[in-house]
């Protein structure tokens, strides 16, 4: 019975060495191209004890449905057939997995681990993803498309010995072949487990070490993006991650460390819902918020960067700088969520993009617009992408203005109109609103400093580097430096004529980005690449310079409160009017989840104890400390609690609030 088993199984045998080996190789090449964030040797050879048990696990899912069916067709009148389809499937799933590990390390070096959901989350937009591919990336594009060229004419001749039918006899017994299949099964479904524990393997089993890029160099490429991409229909609920806390303790603590009264909050259904009262009780001011695509405060010298953004430390004397604000994540909706809505953090995608609140969830826009305001939003490229447009009509936003409504733009890159021609469009529809004599809201989202720089020559002037910088920046981090700079030209030059226009009086600017460029680092959460910089101007406020520690999520409530709005609102975000709020942070990176108070900061990983850390804010580096019990209680309640209030649609305007004691305000939105 053995060699009519072995001549069955000898193809899968031989194809899963070949996919082990080629993983392994890759490995190792990664492996040796971040040598030097390896503690030691031991930890490197982990890398590959770890990334053998994932490897086999994705072997395991790749290769069961057609080793299930092979012992039967071998032994059909179909074997012919078979074999080539084998063949086929063979072909398609090696191109498939050196198609995810030739793209990995580009992906790593713009965003410092493996491809993961970031991969996938950009396909339902292929105009803007391939504008951005060929014009940004293309010699990466050629390269990986070159190679699997190259690649497949040599697989196609190693699988022709791979799949070879000679001493399979058609009338074997279905003993041999029953025997054939069931010997299959265990191998591959303990494969596909990675252990015989209770739980299957996950990537949380196998990671060993506090540098995400060494984590997730254990994965492949294929089983990264895969588990990322299982990972999304089961995003709405934190606690698999992170663990469980009743959600009582959960609702006392992120009420607690909002700083508000427990009289402020006394709506039962809604438990972050509570009443604010503006510092500023005038008539109401108008709003302009300006979000800086990737504008970091690594490039800012006032900051403690690069030379690169005068304008923004021109502005940072003009009004309420904020030296150390943090943004709550890495991509464009996360920043949005946090400006707009004032939302936390979560594992899960910006609540832009899910289903359940794409209508009646809260934004200042919805809030607004029962004052009376007018809402607007202004963006150079098309408004459709990352699910923008769609969530702001629901949301409050009564107005869009993008691409299509900037007539005879001066250039137009791979994201749209540049910032000069969205910031002259702006100082147009801010006039018309203005001479509507309503009170308004404009949203102004920036794309010029976006991956791929089509910034064109003459507009700005690079700064002057020196010789080991320049030796440290290669040519595509340089076009990065060149669009900053313009886009940081283009927005002193809109708030420079802004200033002369009518609609500046009585209008409050926030000036804020929505991330840092990249986020890298050998940290489990990078710190200093979500410092960014903000300010606020025209406001009633002496100009002063912000030394404390604060989120993007406390900008919402603080900007309402300048403008003079007393409103009830379900967000957790501090009013930084007051001087003797908690200074903290927020911050998801990838599924870990930093929770910063002053300089001590708790990191929540998936299915792992909490750490603590103290962060170093002149070195820029976390350094551990024991564990802080309270501290990572509270970290673990404001990482839960996001998944909560979506799930229980607890983010939401109510119809009517009308308590004696509080401020009478008439809702209209609907709760569902």
């Amino acid at each position: 019975m053995f060699k009519p088993t072995y001549n069955l199984l000898r193809p899968f045998a031989l194809f899963s060495l070949l996919l082990i080996l080629t993983l392994f190789i890759s490995r190792l090449g990664l492996g040796l191209w971040q040598i030097d964030r390896f503690e030691s040797f031991a930890s490197f050879m982990t890398l590959f004890s770890q990334g053998f048990r994932i490897d086999l696990s994705a072997l395991g899912y790749l290769l069961i449905l057609p080793a299930l069916l092979h012992p039967w067709f071998m032994l059909s009148k179909y074997q012919n057939a078979w074999l080539k389809t084998l063949k086929g499937i063979f072909f398609f799933i090696f191109i498939c997995v050196l198609f995810f590990e030739l793209a990995t390390p580009a992906f790593i070096n713009e965003y410092g681990f493996r491809p993961n959901r970031l991969f996938i989350e950009y396909l339902p937009y292929p105009n803007e993803v391939m504008k951005m591919l060929f014009n940004g990336h293309l010699m990466t594009l050629v390269i990986v498309i070159c190679l699997l060229l190259i690649t497949s004419k040599y697989i196609w001749q190693i699988l022709n010995k791979v799949i070879d039918a000679r001493g399979i006899n058609h009338k074997q017994s279905i003993i041999s072949s029953s025997f054939s299949c069931l010997a299959l099964l265990m191998v591959l479904v303990l494969c596909t487990r990675g252990t015989i524990g209770h739980r299957p393997i996950n990537p949380s089993l196998v990671y060993f070490s506090t540098d995400p890029l060494i984590n997730s160099l254990t994965l492949n490429s294929i089983y990264s993006v895969a588990h990322a991409y299982k990972q999304l229909g089961n995003e709405k609920d934190a606690a698999k991650l992170y663990g469980k806390m009743s959600t009582e303790k959960v609702i006392t603590l992120i009420q607690q460390e909002t700083g508000l009264t427990p009289q402020a909050f006394n709506v039962e259904t809604q438990p972050s819902l509570a009443s604010r009262t503006a510092v500023y009780q005038g008539k109401p001011k108008n709003l302009v918020i300006i979000l800086e695509e990737s504008l970091g405060a690594q490039f800012v010298s006032s900051l403690g960067g690069l030379p690169l953004s005068p304008e923004i430390n021109k502005l940072n004397k003009q009004g309420w700088a904020f030296k150390n604000l943090y943004a709550t994540g890495t991509r464009s909706v996360r920043g949005i969520e946090a400006v707009i809505t004032g939302f936390t953090p979560t594992p899960a995608r910006a609540v832009v993009k899910l289903d359940k609140s794409q209508t009646g969830f809260f934004t200042i826009a919805s809030l607004l617009a029962k004052h009376d305001y007018t809402t607007q939003f202004i963006y150079g490229g098309e408004s459709h992408f990352d699910n923008m447009k769609s969530f702001f009509l629901g949301n409050g936003f009564t107005d869009i203005v993008d691409f299509k409504d900037i007539k005879n733009p001066n250039f137009v890159g791979s994201w749209g109109a540049s910032d000069e021609d969205l910031f002259k469009q702006a100082d147009i529809e801010l006039t018309k609103l203005n001479n509507n004599d309503q009170p308004f809201f404009s949203f102004i989202f920036s794309s010029s400093n976006h991956d791929p720089f089509e910034i064109p020559d003459g507009i700005v002037t690079p700064i002057d580097y020196t010789d080991e910088q320049l030796a440290q920046y290669d040519e595509k981090e340089l076009s990065r430096h060149k669009a900053i700079q313009y886009a940081d030209y283009a927005l002193g030059k809109f708030i420079a004529n802004a200033k002369q226009q009518p609609y500046w009086q009585d209008t409050i600017f926030l000036i804020v980005a929505d991330h840092d460029a990249r986020a890298l680092g050998s940290d489990l959460v990078p710190i200093k690449n979500f410092h960014i910089p903000g300010v606020i101007l025209n406001s009633s406020k002496q100009n002063f310079s912000d030394e404390r520690v604060v989120s993007q999520i406390d900008l919402a409530p603080t900007l309402l409160s300048l403008m003079g709005i007393n409103n009830y609102s379900p967000m957790l975000g501090h009013d930084l009017n007051n001087p003797n709020v908690t200074e903290r942070a927020m911050m998801q990176y990838a599924d870990n989840f930093a929770y910063m108070e002053n300089d001590e900061v708790t990191i929540l990983q998936p299915q792992k104890a909490p750490l603590n850390f103290s962060y170093d804010f002149k070195e820029k580096s976390l350094t551990p400390k024991n564990l802080n019990q309270p501290l990572s209680e509270i970290a673990l309640a404001h990482a839960l609690w996001g998944s909560l209030a979506y799930e229980n649609e607890w983010y939401v305007l109510p119809d009517d609030i009308n308590n004696d004691n509080q401020v009478d305000i008439k809702y209209t939105a609907v709760i569902k």
